[in-house]
């Protein structure tokens, strides 16, 4: 983690504390870090705690206090001090020690990796029209919410009988028609908080997409765009070709799948280990690619194929939490298609199964790791936009 991305990922916690209103006081435009001074604690400190505290109208100590809550659990950082009259310490992760605890995280939560529990305790009543990107925009809200904690019911105007068919063929399924959904909710918690989730309309009937489309590419090229754009629900969205991002998520998983089999057909499995994936020329590697050294980093999956990879996989729950908070499924689909090109261009440049004569080695065994990682959470993220992930195509 560079100074740039500690500086970022403290305004991010500002932005956090002030979106949950637990801190009232602007955001600044950017945040300052400096190297600590020798002697000192940590790595980097910052002082944005005593910035913030007069506008907040609390002492600098519990806002920094509050900001090492949610800077403390980030990627990269090992350790969050608040020392002084308030400034924050940060001692960083070894990148080893990060990447490590990225890949060992995804195969720990499987499909789970990057759920959370911010929204713990809330009960929320959204609510939509009566069309059918509404309700499926809607439903993915609700994946989003219920992924991080929330409660959540769906209530919609009045439906016909053939509607409420087609919806649940694109798997929206409200809980309640009428134009208001009021009450106690079905958890006991009393009357939820009521969201309106709105959209550009489709265009389009639920039949009609479905007929066209299928429920798949239909979900896709309704949540793939922001809610206030409109959808292009072409013939494209079918193409079986890198030009689909949809196919290009979807074969990206598939690929990650094979990879798996394959590699048991040969006789091993993934393994995170400390041995740089970049493969080429790391001096670690056997094979016809050794002494070609277009990648030296002696770092764990070294730098310049695996790093962008990583550096997702590892932004990943902070993802599906801003776009649970934001209502804004499109910002997974965009972040699956980050992911799947990420995938490929590594998997081109640090091919995770031997080749020729090659015999499985360790930098296989950990490229395969990270592979695998990426599969899971590109399944994850389909599965939150109600999408199906084969393992073949």
């Amino acid at each position: 983690m560079t100074p740039a991305d500690l500086s970022r990922t403290v305004l991010h916690a500002v932005r956090r504390a002030v979106d949950e209103d637990v801190l009232r006081a602007p955001v600044p435009a950017r945040v300052r870090v400096e190297r600590s001074r020798t002697g000192g604690s940590g790595d980097y400190a910052c002082a944005v705690a005593l910035q913030l505290a007069g506008e907040a109208g609390l002492p600098a100590l519990e806002v920094a206090r509050i900001l090492r809550e949610r800077v403390a659990a980030e990627p990269g950082i090992g350790r969050v001090e608040v020392t002084g009259p308030g400034f924050l310490s940060f001692t960083l992760d070894a990148p080893a020690d990060r990447d490590r605890a990225v890949l060992d995280a995804v195969r720990e939560r499987g499909l789970a990796y990057g759920h959370g529990d911010a929204f713990r305790g809330e009960a929320l009543r959204l609510h939509h029209a009566r069309e059918v990107r509404a309700a499926v925009t809607t439903d993915a809200v609700r994946r989003l919410l219920t992924a991080q904690g929330a409660r959540v019911r769906v209530g919609c105007e009045e439906a016909g009988a053939a509607e409420e068919e087609e919806w649940e063929r694109l798997g929206a399924s409200p809980d309640v028609y009428g134009r208001d959904v009021s009450g106690p909710d079905v958890y006991g918690a009393g009357a939820p908080e009521r969201i309106v989730i709105r959209s550009v309309p489709a265009g389009a009937t639920g039949a009609e997409l479905l007929a066209r489309l299928g429920p798949d590419a239909a979900r896709w090229g309704l949540l793939r765009p922001a809610a206030h754009d409109r959808a292009p629900l072409g013939p494209d969205l079918l193409v079986q070709g890198e030009a689909n991002p949809l196919f290009r998520v979807r074969y990206a998983y598939a690929r990650t799948r094979a990879l798996t089999r394959n590699a048991a057909a040969l006789g091993f499995a993934s393994e995170p280990e400390d041995v740089a994936p970049a493969g080429p020329g790391t001096g670690r590697d056997s094979g016809p690619y050794v002494g070609s050294a277009p990648y030296a980093d002696p770092a764990p999956y070294g730098e310049p194929p695996a790093r962008p990879l990583l550096d997702l996989l590892a932004d990943h729950p902070g993802v599906l939490l801003a776009a649970a908070r934001h209502r804004a499924p499109d910002r997974v689909a965009r972040q699956l298609e980050a992911v799947a090109h990420a995938f490929f261009a590594f998997h081109d440049s640090c091919p995770p199964l031997p080749m020729g004569d090659e015999k499985p080695s360790a930098a296989h065994r950990s490229r395969l790791a990270l592979a695998e990682a990426a599969g899971t959470v590109l399944a994850g993220g389909l599965s939150l936009l109600g999408i199906s992930a084969p393992a073949h195509l």
